[in-house]
């Protein structure tokens, strides 16, 4: 998709008219005047003058397509246009933000400033009167982020439905994340070191580390089995049994999260647990319907993986009993996903209402990261996963579901470290919309 394409002036027209509704009713209900969103500022290394990359407030980038100007703002007060106060310093030390171009600029009214403090005099004069949104290191003399929970807990629920200038940025997040994940799966396939893997992702991605919106997993054998490994071995192993890779894209500040599970040429047993997963895993994001709990469906996936685990000889007992003993959570011991955004793990994913709240996760699944029912608009992660961790494993061995484990086939498949799949699915009117399947099926 070119960016450039006509279709998306009123496809962000329609977006921030949503935008200014949604702070309309949040400013109302605050008691406040105007919305002020603070882009953020860079931070430094302790007694050091090397910064971190710049991660811009997600609140920003929702309101325009801005990712890497630090000292900016936006000022957005009901029945006005919004105003961009866009940071643009003298500098030849540092690559200087370019000039606002784009489809997005005839929106906003724009004040260029060349140092962070000149921002005051474009901000509105009476702090009390704004929700200021933003860390504390944006403040300025007088000036400083309040964060108001009505305010922010009213963003938050409307973040949560993606309009149609988002579902278009996400599927090309999506697209540029599968044609570097096909890219690392060669590299895999080739030999590959992981080190190698994760440099052949970025090159098909043309993104860097700090483009990327996490840090990629790239897990050769049992490395798979540690959830969020990002050691990136610099040799190939001795043998290769197995791939996992999680890692996504960002694109104008949304972001894709796409994970793959890939067996070695030889490894047809292992295989055939891959494939067992991924089938469920599509039945799972079939279920990403209007009206759908999203722990129950994390319940259900328990119940199908304990199925899968029976089928294939790992444990004895029915799927229910490795449900309700906790076996089930040795092996899928994560949540089934999340919603994803504007930040991969998006916000108000437990919120009960736009006045805030929160929905408690089911008893015994900790690490769920959504409890709410789907809606349409709403973009989640699809993530069901089997696992061959040593800690959790020998934690089980002294629990009385151990006598149902054949321990000799667990211990085979120890060096394929574990499977993970996952997709980011939208909830619509009717039949889910699969952005990662669908990308993968454009190539």
């Amino acid at each position: 998709m070119d960016i450039q394409h006509p279709d998306l002036h009123p496809l962000f027209a329609d977006h921030l008219a949503t935008l200014k509704a949604h702070a309309d009713k949040a400013l109302l209900r605050a008691g406040y005047d105007h919305l002020v969103i603070a882009a953020g500022q860079v931070r430094y290394h302790f007694l050091d003058d090397r910064d971190y990359p710049f991660s811009v407030n997600p609140h920003f980038k929702h309101w325009l397509p801005v990712t890497r100007a630090p000292g900016s703002w936006i000022v957005y007060t009901p029945g006005k246009k919004p105003k961009l106060i866009y940071l643009q310093p003298h500098d030849y030390w540092h690559v200087v933000p370019e000039a606002p171009a784009g489809y997005w600029v005839e929106h906003f009214d724009i004040a260029i400033i060349r140092e962070a403090k000149d921002a005051l005099a474009h901000l509105p004069r009476d702090p009390a009167r704004c929700a200021i949104v933003g860390e504390a290191n944006a403040a300025l003399d007088g000036f400083a982020p309040n964060n108001p929970a009505g305010v922010i807990d009213y963003l938050h629920w409307h973040r949560s439905y993606k309009t149609a200038y988002e579902l278009a940025m996400l599927r090309v997040a999506s697209k540029i994340g599968a044609r570097a994940h096909r890219a690392a799966e060669a590299a895999f396939r080739a030999g590959a070191s992981e080190f190698d893997i994760h440099v052949a992702y970025m090159a098909a991605a043309r993104q860097s580390d700090h483009d990327l919106p996490y840090g990629n997993i790239i897990a050769l054998n049992e490395h798979s089995a540690i959830l969020h490994y990002t050691d990136r071995q610099h040799a190939p192993p001795a043998h290769r049994h197995a791939f996992l890779i999680d890692a996504g894209a960002s694109f104008h500040g949304y972001a894709s999260d796409i994970t793959r599970t890939y067996a070695a040429a030889h490894a047809g047993e292992f295989q055939a647990l891959v494939d067992a997963v991924d089938a469920a895993q599509q039945g799972f994001c079939a279920k990403v319907r209007d009206g759908q709990s999203y722990p129950e469906l994390h319940v259900h996936a328990h119940h199908v993986l304990a199925g899968i685990l029976k089928d294939h000889g790992f444990i004895r007992m029915s799927a229910e009993g490795a449900v309700e003993s906790g076996l089930s959570s040795v092996f899928f011991p994560h949540g089934l996903g999340h919603p994803i955004g504007l930040q991969v793990h998006d916000v108000a994913g437990f919120q009960a209402s736009d006045s805030g709240g929160t929905i408690p996760r089911p008893p015994g699944h900790p690490y769920l990261r959504m409890t709410r029912v789907l809606e349409p608009g709403m973009v989640v992660t699809i993530e069901p996963g089997l696992y061959f961790i040593d800690l959790l494993l020998a934690e089980l061995k002294d629990k009385p579901a151990a006598k149902d484990v054949d321990w000799a086939k667990v211990d085979a498949f120890r060096q394929y470290g574990g499977i993970r799949i996952e997709d980011d699915v939208v909830c619509t009117d009717g039949a889910p919309e699969n952005l990662t399947r669908d990308a993968f099926a454009a190539l």
